[in-house]
């Protein structure tokens, strides 16, 4: 037996270097089957090399073919009078037009060159707890005039966009689906393991040979894949694998990471998608994976060592079943799946019993892996439509609305769509505000869908899979008209970012466990330290104790109060009485005439909020006492009664956050103000130093 038989294996599939040569291995039923060599850049035909019965194993045929210089030849495989494209290509030699049909010379593979110049290049690394991930189309991002970059819709277009997203906050952009995939869907013939794509069967002359239907555009890529190549119609250059490698590398130097989204069929190979993970990992230093698709093998993947520290989301993970009772040094798993979505959306348009549930997602943190929060995704509405429209409007798709789902869990704030009236756009604009807060509020990491944080808007289509057009793209005209949500959630992340106790390494405990006095994580009501968790309860106040987490090394974190009141009336929300010497003041809030969200000073006691617009008033749980001078006075109107008629119309009632009613115990859990919170609002509250008098 020779050398080169002994180096020859049928495993990996696919066309790969050899020392002296290609080693090709190709799975097929056929005995009439082979490989064709064409010159790179000419495109002539080299030469074609059939397999052999003696280069077979079961279905698998491979040969070693000396003498071939790679980086100078491209590929197809063949099978009787078909050319079929190879599954497992690193790289596609033409650059292909987007939305356009394909042609045999483009789907023709290369191999990818060994050359690349990382400079010193590795990946951040970042812990769950410090990331903001970021979700969007590679394409969608930057194809619009308006993004004001040159290489609209591609790899480099994001390199592009890297200062904006900086200046956003970003640390992970999650990319959908931005491996190879063939996006215009021909005919009916499935998928199978052999080709991923049966239509791309072409005759020996580049006919194609399937279903000549018309085809339908699959905008999104979540289907069988080549999944060893970078998109070509995501490329500005003939190169996309170079392109994703400067990409990756920019992002890199930026201290941000790459997270890619792969989709996995049912028939594709469970043992082959750890060793795709690893090849984006060694080959484009890729950061992590969302895993997406049927029957995944979760265990095999997260125990895979070579993986460890790469950051890897799933739909449905059993840290316990993976860990045991062994905490990781590194959390590299996490959980991406809509239950945040779901419950926050309905606690945000006010549904009863939903509190409980918010509770729990704003305090979730698991000690073994990371957790994904997120309000919307790449189907369902966007962060506007989610406050625009209470139907889906899908009719663009061209399935008579059929398609796209039904379960929204969004609410229109009192007009369908686009609208003129004040009073809605006000509305929106407060829940839409609320959104933003409750995500990046909320402990486990947060993740906005791209256009999200200035207001763009999809026309209320929940499930626009085949729209490559302004419904899909982003109009970045909308962050001048968005300018006052993009502030908001820029200041939103920056705030997140400086308060280390509100993105905590593990789950809040809500005990007092270093014995300062306080608990990390603690609810309120209208009385403090007492919080109403009943069905009808929308209200609530949580306290994060600053005690528990160190800013720079340096110093210990604020305590924040976040108050949430999600009812349609006002509520009053009691505040705990601070350690000696400190005072609340109120940091921001949702409500329009609350002022600008600011980290100022605003003056002696805050002037009792003095900047807020409408008539102050103090309510308490029976009847709150404020002591002035010696001398007592009851203020205030009980529990249940409002300032202004509601009958169902929210903006006719209290227009205030209410001035202190201040209540001198003795004690921590003193119950220390009570403060006014109007319908469907989100208040956050620092405790400072008071001033000197």
């Amino acid at each position: 037996m020779t050398g080169n038989e002994l180096r020859i294996t049928p495993y990996p599939l696919g066309a790969h270097r050899e020392a002296d040569g290609i080693r090709v291995s190709f799975f097929s039923k056929s005995d009439q089957c082979g490989i064709i060599l064409y010159d790179k850049e000419s495109g002539k035909k080299l030469d074609t090399f059939p397999f052999t019965e003696e280069e077979r194993i079961g279905h698998i045929h491979y040969k070693l073919i000396p003498g071939i210089e790679p980086d100078r030849v491209a590929y197809q495989f063949y099978e009787g009078n078909c050319v079929i494209p190879d599954p497992y290509a690193r790289s596609f030699v033409k650059l292909s037009a987007y939305g356009k049909k394909r042609e045999e010379k483009s789907m023709r593979a290369a191999f990818l060159p060994e050359a690349f110049d990382w400079e010193g290049d590795t990946c951040p690394k970042l812990p769950y707890e410090n990331s903001i991930f970021y979700l969007l189309h590679v394409r969608g991002f930057t194809r619009h005039t308006s993004s004001g970059v040159p290489h609209r819709g591609t790899f480099l277009g994001l390199v592009e966009k890297i200062p904006y997203l900086k200046e956003l906050g970003i640390t992970t952009v999650e990319l959908q689906p931005a491996y190879e995939f063939i996006e215009l869907e021909g005919g009916k013939e499935r998928d199978n393991a052999a080709n991923p794509y049966p239509h791309m069967k072409f005759a020996m002359d580049g006919r194609p040979l399937a279903n000549t239907a018309e085809p339908k555009l699959n905008y999104w890529g979540y289907r069988k894949g080549f999944y060893y190549a970078p998109k070509s119609g995501y490329a500005a250059d003939e190169d996309a694998a170079l392109e994703f490698r400067q990409m990756v590398k920019a992002f890199h130097r930026n201290r941000m990471e790459v997270v890619m989204q792969f989709y996995f069929p049912w028939d594709v190979p469970r043992r082959e998608i750890p060793d795709i993970l690893l090849f984006w990992v060694l080959q484009y230093h890729v950061d992590g994976f969302r895993l997406m698709g049927e029957g995944l093998p979760v265990d095999l993947i997260a125990k895979e060592p070579a993986l460890a520290d790469t950051k890897l989301l799933f739909s449905d993970l059993d840290d316990g079943w993976i860990y045991g009772s062994e905490v990781p040094k590194y959390r590299n798993l996490a959980i991406s799946r809509d239950d945040f979505l779901y419950d926050m959306r309905r606690f945000l348009k006010g549904d009863s019993d939903m509190l409980g549930s918010a509770m729990f997602h704003v305090r979730r943190n698991p000690e073994k892996m990371g957790c994904i929060n997120y309000l919307t995704n790449y189907e369902g509405f966007t962060m506007m439509d989610l406050v625009s429209y209470d139907e889906k409007h899908n009719e663009e798709n061209g399935e008579h609305n059929r398609d796209g789902s039904d379960d929204n869990q969004s609410w229109n704030c009192g007009a369908e769509g686009p609208t003129r009236k004040k009073q809605v756009l006000s509305l929106r604009k407060r829940q839409y505000e609320n959104a933003i807060s409750m995500l990046f509020l909320s402990q486990a990491t947060p993740r906005l869908f791209m256009g999200d944080e200035f207001g763009n808007s999809q026309k209320g289509n929940n499930n626009p899979y085949c729209q490559d057009n302004e419904i899909t793209w982003l109009d970045w005209k909308d962050q001048v008209k968005g300018k006052d949500l993009y502030e908001f959630t820029t200041k939103m992340i920056a705030f997140r970012k400086a308060h280390p106790i509100l993105h905590q390494p593990r789950e809040l405990r809500m005990a007092d466990y270093i014995s300062c006095g306080y608990p990390d994580l603690s609810y309120h009501g209208s009385e403090a330290w007492r919080p109403g968790t009943g069905r009808s309860d929308r209200q609530i106040g949580m306290m994060f104790c600053g005690k528990y987490a160190i800013i720079d090394r340096k110093r210990e974190d604020d305590f924040i109060y976040v108050a949430f009141n999600m009812h349609w009336e006002s509520r009053p929300l009691a505040l705990p009485k601070l350690p000696k010497g400190m005072e609340w003041r109120l940091e921001f809030s949702t409500w329009e005439e609350a002022g600008e969200m600011s980290g100022t000073a605003r003056g002696k006691k805050e002037s009792e909020s003095a900047q807020m617009a409408g008539k102050a008033v103090a309510e308490t749980a029976g009847a709150a006492t404020e002591k002035i001078g010696g001398e007592s006075r009851m203020i205030g109107k009980t529990v249940g009664e409002t300032v202004g008629a509601i009958s169902g119309k929210e903006e006719k009632s209290v227009r205030t956050l209410g001035k202190t009613a201040l209540q001198e115990q003795a004690g921590p859990q003193a119950l220390g103000l009570v403060r006014v919170l109007p319908p469907r609002t989100i208040a956050v509250f620092l405790g400072k130093q008071k001033d000197a008098e």
